[in-house]
């Protein structure tokens, strides 16, 4: 059975290399602006399902795989920092607080419903000076990851805390409940 990642992230790319499938990728044709009301974690979850979809529509035959990830501080969604300035910032607003890390995930194929799945990983940081954050930041650049930081490297000790059942998710993909959704689909993980 074809697999499709519909996604052109590294990120997850890696992560789902990890369950030793065959795949391909694909970028997704999907706005991604929120819409007006829209809570963090419907946000995340419309999101995967439009990516999904998009990348099934073109390839019927697959199965696909769409992902997102929205960081929820303060009740409202933030985004990668895009720099410097962002990640300084971003990383001072959050030090000593929660930040919540929700992931939708779909499992598509053209013809057939959808499987959907949220998964919640809360992240507590420690409290933070502005020396810390400057390395840190320096040192791994995290510009492209929402919340400022890599937990899979040098970020995991700017953390106090991290509460989830799935620890690839906060990197982008939760593999435990990819793997759910794949052996439901027909695919035999191990």
């Amino acid at each position: 059975m074809e697999l499709i990642l519909a996604s052109t992230s590294a990120y997850r790319r890696e992560l789902l290399q990890r369950l030793r499938l065959s795949f391909a990728t694909a970028r997704p044709e999907v706005d991604e602006t929120p819409r007006p009301g829209e809570a963090p974690a419907e946000l995340a979850l419309r999101l995967a399902v439009a990516k999904a979809e998009d990348v099934a529509a073109r390839a019927p035959q697959a199965w696909v795989l769409g992902s997102d990830q929205v960081a929820e501080f303060d009740g409202r969604p933030i985004g990668k920092p895009g720099g410097r300035a962002g990640a300084i910032a971003q990383l001072q607003a959050m030090s000593g607080r929660e930040v919540r890390f929700l992931t939708g995930l779909c499992l598509a194929r053209a013809g057939q419903p959808s499987r959907q799945t949220l998964d919640t990983t809360v992240v507590r940081f420690r409290e933070l000076s502005v020396a810390e954050i400057e390395r840190y930041v320096d040192a791994e650049q995290p510009y492209d990851c929402a919340g400022s930081f890599k937990s899979e490297g040098l970020g995991i000790a700017l953390f106090e805390a991290i509460d989830n059942q799935d620890p690839s998710a906060l990197i982008g993909l939760p593999l435990i409940a990819t793997a759910k959704l794949l052996r439901a689909a027909g695919y035999a993980l191990p």
